[in-house]
């Protein structure tokens, strides 16, 4: 779209990182999936000091895949101060989406790809959004993996939806742990509208070695060295993905609820990384682990397998009807 039809709206990609390298994002891999839709690309690398000179190479890494004027880098401080609701990382997605300078932002997470196959479904959807100036984001659909990358998880308490490109210059921030957007400074719910594209979230996918510092981290993020009360209602629980969760904690990959086989097609860039990431456990054989509330999961997952309406289900933006 943006390199071969001049007469398109402009399209600005952004994303943020931090320690890209020692967590194991496939932060490259995210980026090109992206590449094809965008005319410009904001990457915000976090640097551990303030004086933007300390990282795991993740900046010069993606420097070196990233050479051309197409990718605009920024350099920004990981505050570890900021450790309460996941607050530190829409503060880095903002920083991003700021120096975009497109009619539209594609949001990319850096462990989210985007499949070559629904690159034309966006661009059409953008090309009526452009037509349409009710809708001011896009809700892609996602696949959550989990343990491995042949085993994805779908149930209730995961979302399966969110907006990840936006009209721009409408006062559309990345709110609270950069999972969704909001207008500020209303906090007013984005008008959207659900496309049939995909986000394949691999998050959850990596080595164990490595999944378990993610965990350690990204339990910093949201509180800190102190107990926290505030409940997430806009992700996953980590709690519902591993055994265990803190600083002082063993992460082991279990059989939780709403996990089957994944028999679909990866996209393309993921190919080497996935090699690299596999974890040698066939998780669907573990013993599940068994929980009270699995029971209503099962009743709310039955549910939307039939009707395709999920009981409770948080949204992060009003859909358009």
């Amino acid at each position: 779209m943006a390199n071969n039809n001049h007469l398109s709206p402009k399209v600005s990609g952004f994303t943020f990182i931090n320690n890209g390298l020692s967590l194991g994002y496939p932060i490259k891999e995210s980026i090109l999936s992206i590449e094809p839709l965008c005319d410009e690309i904001i990457i915000n690398v976090g640097f551990n000091d303030e004086a933007l000179t300390k990282d795991d190479g993740t900046y010069q890494y993606l420097r070196d895949n990233f050479p051309n004027k197409k990718f605009i880098f920024l350099k920004s401080f990981w505050n570890p101060l900021i450790r309460e609701r996941g607050l530190i990382l829409s503060e880095h997605a903002n920083i991003a989406l700021k120096a975009t300078s497109g009619k539209y932002a594609q949001y990319i997470q850096a462990d989210e790809i985007i499949h070559e196959n629904d690159l034309p479904i966006i661009e059409d959807e953008i090309k009526h959004m452009d037509q349409d100036n009710r809708i001011n984001g896009l809700v892609f659909n996602y696949i959550h993996f989990y343990g491995n990358t042949d085993i994805i998880k779908h149930t209730r308490n995961i979302y399966r939806r969110e907006i990840r490109l936006i009209r721009n210059n409408l006062g559309i921030e990345s709110y609270l742990d950069a999972q969704g957007f909001r207008h500020q400074p209303s906090n007013k719910k984005v008008k959207a509208k659900i496309i049939n594209a995909r986000i394949f979230h691999y998050g959850w996918a990596r080595e164990q070695v490595i999944m378990s510092n993610k965990v350690k981290v990204m339990d910093n993020f949201y509180h800190g060295n102190e107990k926290d009360n505030y409940k997430d209602n806009e992700k996953d629980n980590d709690k519902d993905n591993c055994k265990g969760k803190g600083k002082n904690k063993e992460f082991i990959y279990e059989n939780i609820w709403g996990l089957k086989k994944f028999n679909d097609q990866h996209p393309y860039f993921m190919r080497d990384w996935i090699e690299k990431h596999k974890n040698n456990i066939d998780i669907l054989k573990l013993p599940m682990r068994f929980e009270f509330k699995n029971l209503g999961l099962l009743f709310s997952d039955l549910i939307e397998r039939y009707t395709n309406y999920r009981i409770g289900e948080y949204k992060n933006y009003e859909l358009l009807s």
